[in-house]
């Protein structure tokens, strides 16, 4: 007889029945210890069929969770395509001046070296953002030219600040002071600890 075929009362009368000759066995063969009690059963029936109802449902959740994972993780990685992955500030620093003597000569003048480099910050939770200051000379029609190419830019860059003023010589050049921005991992930012006094 399996045990599909058999009622509830008479599996639960032989469980019962095997549980006390179980009993008396392990009683017995303990007389002689005085070693540990049998501690009874703190679930019954109903309750563990119903938690294994739980966790078959939660179990069934799991390929959902994971399909989920994959989406957002993969969107994740197309969103931070344009981060500056580099191991320091400074050679994140570094891939901003290179954008930008790579603009300037595409455009026809030169942007010779950094006037001034700043500390790395934080920009929100997991992110963290390090600047440039740049100084040159151009044309109007070339610098238009430089911010649009720089908005092409596939990395995540931003000018904070653009000082322009007119130059004195014959061709109407310009004196451009740039503050160009990137986005790195929060790693490169330096962390600042309390003094305490």
């Amino acid at each position: 007889m399996t045990l599909a075929a058999m009622d509830r009362k008479t599996f639960l009368a032989l469980t019962a029945a095997a549980g006390a000759v179980v009993l008396a066995i392990l009683r017995l063969a303990g007389a002689g210890d005085s070693g540990g009690t049998v501690v009874s059963a703190t679930e019954t029936i109903p309750q563990a069929e119903q938690r294994l109802d739980r966790l078959r449902r939660l179990a069934a959740t799991v390929p959902a969770k994971e399909d989920l994972l994959k989406k957002v993780s993969a969107e994740l990685k197309t969103r931070e395509a344009g981060v500056l992955l580099a191991e320091t500030s400074a050679q994140a620093q570094g891939q901003l001046l290179e954008i930008i003597h790579r603009l300037a000569a595409q455009n026809g003048f030169d942007a010779r070296g950094a006037e001034q480099l700043g500390e790395a910050r934080p920009l929100g939770n997991d992110y963290g953002e390090v600047s440039v200051v740049e100084t040159f000379t151009c044309g109007i029609d070339q610098l238009v030219n430089f911010l649009s190419d720089l908005a092409r830019e596939p990395r995540l860059l931003a000018t904070n600040e653009i000082h322009i003023s007119g130059g004195s010589d014959k061709k109407k050049n310009l004196q451009v002071r740039l503050t160009l921005s990137g986005v790195v991992p929060r790693k490169l930012v330096p962390v600042k600890r309390a003094v305490a006094f």
